[in-house]
C-alpha cells in the first residue's frame, strides 16, 4: 500500500492493474477550466479527472465559508464513487503544480477513512520528462462502492482556531508564500497579512528544484526547526483556502511526523468575519 508518494517508476509496472484509480488533478486559479484542457489534450493512461472546484469542493457560501470549503462526507463520498474509487482501490493522484493540489484529494481521502493514496512524486512534469506514457483516451469507469468513514479529528474548525492560537502548546503553520503571509501582496483574497499567531512555512519548500518532495530526512529537519518537538496533534496547517496547505500535511506525513491537523477554511474563510483580528508583517 502506498499512502503518501508514490514514484513514477513504481506507478508505470501498476498502470494496467484494475485495482487501481489514476487521478488527474491538474488546475490553476487563473484559469479554472486550463486543467481540464491540458487532461483532454494527454494524460497519463486511464486518468480520470477531478477537478478542484467541482469535484474536491463544496458550494461556497458568500460571507461564510472560504473559497474551497469541503464537500459534505457522503457527497464527496459519490464523487469519489464515480471516479471508480472503492474502499479496496490504491489511488494516485498526480498535478502538475509539486503535487499542490492532488495533496487535497490525498488529505480528503484520508479524511473520509480511505489510507491507500498517494501522491505522484514529480507529477506529470517527471512522468512527461522520462518519456512515458501519454494517453487522450477519456475512461468511462465503472462505479465501485465507497463507504466513507470520517475522520474529524484531521480538521479544526474557525472557533477552534481562534482558541488554540493564543495556546503556546499549538502551533498553528500559515502555508502561502512569504509575501502573502507578511501582507505585502494579496493576489486573490480581499485582505492581506495572516491569522495573529500563527508562524510561516512556504507549502513551497517541500518541494526540490526538480519538483520532487524533499527526502525524508530533509523534510524532517524543515518541520522540526520551525516547530521543535511539537506534537502532530498540535500542530495545525492553513493556506488561502485549504488546498496548498495539504502538500505541507503530505510532506509532513511523509516525514514520519504524523498527522498534522487542518484548518479547511483557511485565510479566505476567516476573513468573511470583520472581528476578527488580522496581523502583517512577519511575527
Amino acid at each position: 500500500m502506498y499512502t503518501t508518494l508514490i514514484s513514477t517508476e513504481d506507478l508505470a509496472r501498476h498502470l494496467e492493474n484494475p485495482d487501481w484509480v489514476v487521478v488527474d488533478c491538474r488546475f490553476n486559479l487563473a484559469d479554472t477550466e486550463a486543467g481540464r484542457r491540458a487532461y483532454r489534450n494527454g494524460h497519463l493512461p486511464g486518468a480520470r479527472y477531478a477537478h478542484l472546484d467541482e469535484g474536491l469542493s463544496g458550494p461556497i457560501v458568500p460571507g461564510k465559508t472560504g473559497r474551497h470549503p469541503l464537500p459534505n462526507p457522503d457527497v464527496a463520498a459519490l464523487r469519489f464513487e464515480r471516479l471508480g474509487i472503492g474502499n479496496d482501490v490504491q489511488v494516485v493522484a498526480y498535478d502538475d503544480s509539486g503535487g499542490m493540489v492532488a495533496a487535497r484529494l490525498w488529505w480528503m481521502l484520508r479524511w473520509l477513512g480511505h489510507d491507500a493514496v498517494a501522491v505522484l512524486d514529480g507529477g506529470w512534469q517527471r512522468w512527461i520528462a522520462e518519456g512515458r506514457p501519454v494517453g487522450t483516451a477519456i475512461p468511462e469507469p465503472q462505479p465501485r462502492a465507497f463507504i466513507p468513514k470520517p475522520r474529524p479529528g484531521l480538521l479544526i474548525g474557525v472557533k477552534t482556531v481562534e482558541e488554540i492560537r493564543r495556546q503556546p502548546e499549538f502551533k498553528l503553520v500559515d502555508s502561502r508564500a512569504a509575501e502573502r503571509y507578511r501582507g505585502e501582496v494579496e493576489p486573490i483574497d480581499p485582505i492581506a497579512g495572516h491569522i495573529p499567531g500563527a508562524l510561516n512555512l512556504s507549502n513551497a519548500d517541500t518541494v526540490g528544484t526538480e519538483g520532487c518532495f524533499l527526502s525524508e530526512e530533509n523534510l524532517q529537519r524543515h518541520f522540526r526547526q520551525a516547530l521543535g518537538e511539537t506534537d502532530a496533534s498540535h500542530t495545525v496547517f492553513y493556506c488561502g483556502s485549504g488546498v496548498s496547505a495539504c502538500r505541507n500535511i503530505l510532506a509532513y506525513k511523509h516525514a514520519g511526523l504524523g498527522d498534522a491537523l487542518l484548518y479547511p477554511g483557511s485565510w479566505s474563510e476567516w476573513i468573511t468575519d470583520p472581528s476578527r483580528e488580522v496581523e502583517r508583517g512577519s511575527v
